[in-house]
């Protein structure tokens, strides 16, 4: 009986995670960053833990105005129906007296929002509202995809360049991933960061660990990111001793030229020699995490039971196992979905945001169990943000947009870049159609959080080629 071609590839493919196939195509560029090596002294560690909140949050229905006069820029601008052209009052609005106050610590770097205003949040962030309060969390307000800062005068007449597709999700994600709008092919930030510093690590395990989907964040030149399950390590299905039944009935021809295939230096083609490599790579990481992880003690922290709280869960034990791994740094990206709210947005986002707050407060408590708190630092990134008016009971595609960034090293209960003007007309702060203008690019967000991870200016500088083009380069939300 032949091989079954698809299930093979599937599988296979499954199993190597993003453990590129292509990196046998790696750019130059891999050179000169394996020219350096890297050392770590003796218990520095450091994490980040990406979280994509896939669709496009409204990040204005998260962080909410709470004073009277920026309360009312937001209620006329969510009281506008775009759709129909009717009144829609109420249908993609928070309540002022459901929402979380936040105490806003005074002081710089950070401080009370630019706006003068005071804000809650989202009342299904009861947790994140109490890391906030307790400085834990900190708010960086407006963050998203730029070339050069940009006004609403510039951003219409076409004056200033700005990045290409705004708007589209599938660009959109690629830009906040890359950091680099100016050139589609470019590697994620992430990956460009594991890059130059993968070899402080004395484990074999990749630097970028996925716990969701394959992802453009920790793609580079040397280094391409594991991927793996939130339960735990998933084996290729078909091997071990002998011919396994994922071909039904087994076939031991099959099973013995897959062998022969992943056999060093047999391979004649370079698509063969790298499949044979990262298939080889694949198996030897996750024997090595499943040994790791099979020998940790259960953790104390309780996490919840949902797709949100699994992937942090493992995200938890990996970076338990850390010393067994080698691992001095690390790269966590995990996601949730559903965040495109054009229809029954309130309803969603209570869905979402509960799981996304219960989630991160069990993994900062993790964290702060394993002694290494103000060693991991987890950030939020999106699509985009929304749209200030409405579409039926919704919002629809924006642009900039507030994000959360959390850790013992975060110089919490502070608000960090500008606070945009929610009014629907008259607004300065969008570009006339209803998206707010970004007045942080996502170049300083992620600058600000690679000097922490350890990345010099000079590394800075040739990740994040446009950050000249923005007068702070760190935004200093961590410490």
């Amino acid at each position: 009986m032949g091989l079954n071609r698809r299930r093979f590839l599937r599988n296979s493919i499954a199993a190597l995670g993003s453990a590129g196939i292509c990196s046998a195509f790696g750019n130059l560029r891999a050179l000169a960053a394996a020219a350096s090596h890297t050392t770590f002294p003796a218990g520095d560690f450091k994490a980040l833990v990406c979280i994509f909140l896939n669709g496009g949050n409204d990040s204005f229905n998260s962080v909410v105005p709470f004073s009277a006069s920026q309360y009312a820029d937001y209620r006329s601008s969510r009281s506008v129906l775009i759709a129909n052209g009717g009144v829609a009052f109420d249908q993609a609005t928070i309540q002022a007296n459901a929402l979380l106050p936040l105490a806003v610590q005074p002081g710089l770097p950070g401080g009370p929002p630019s706006d003068g205003g005071s804000y809650g949040f989202h009342p299904a962030l009861a947790e994140m509202r109490q890391l906030f309060n307790t400085g834990k969390v900190a708010i960086v307000g407006n963050v998203g995809t730029l070339l050069h800062p940009i006004t609403q005068a510039e951003y219409q007449a076409g004056t200033v360049a700005v990045p290409p597709q705004l708007f589209s999700h599938s660009d959109q994600s690629i830009y906040w991933q890359s950091s680099r709008p100016d050139d589609a092919n470019a590697n994620g930030w992430g990956g460009r960061m594991a890059d130059r510093l993968y070899t402080g690590n004395t484990g074999s395990v990749p630097l970028c660990i996925s716990l969701a989907e394959n992802n453009l964040f920790q793609r580079g030149d040397i280094v391409s990111s594991y991927g793996m399950s939130p339960e735990g390590v998933e084996k290729l299905s078909y091997l071990g001793d002998g011919p396994e039944s994922w071909v039904i009935p087994p076939n031991e021809d099959g099973f013995a030229a897959y062998n022969a295939l992943l056999t060093a230096d047999s391979q004649e083609h370079v698509f063969e020699r790298s499949f044979a490599n990262s298939t080889r790579d694949s198996i030897a990481n996750y024997e090595v995490i499943d040994a790791a992880l099979s020998t940790a003690p259960a953790l104390n922290t309780v996490f919840p039971d949902t797709r949100m709280g699994s992937q942090l869960k493992m995200a938890a034990r990996l970076i338990q196992v850390r010393a067994a791994l080698g691992m001095s740094r690390q790269i966590f990206y995990v996601s949730q979905g559903a965040y495109d709210t054009h229809n029954n947005q309130v309803g969603d986002q209570q869905w979402n945001f509960s799981q996304l707050s219960q989630a991160l407060k069990a993994f900062y408590d993790a964290t702060v169990e394993l002694g290494v708190a103000s060693s991991v630092t987890t950030f939020t990134a999106s699509d985009f943000g929304r749209s200030l008016g409405v579409n039926v009971d919704g919002t629809d595609h924006g642009w900039g947009g507030h994000h959360f960034v959390m850790g013992g090293a975060v110089r919490g209960q502070r608000f960090y870049g500008a606070m945009p003007s929610l009014r629907y007309d008259n607004n300065p702060d969008e570009t006339g159609f209803g998206q707010i203008i970004p007045t942080t690019s996502v170049d300083q967000y992620a600058a600000t959080m690679a000097a922490w991870f350890g990345l010099s200016a000079t590394e800075i500088a040739d990740i994040f080629p446009s950050l000249s083009e923005f007068n702070q380069a760190n935004l200093r939300f961590l410490g």
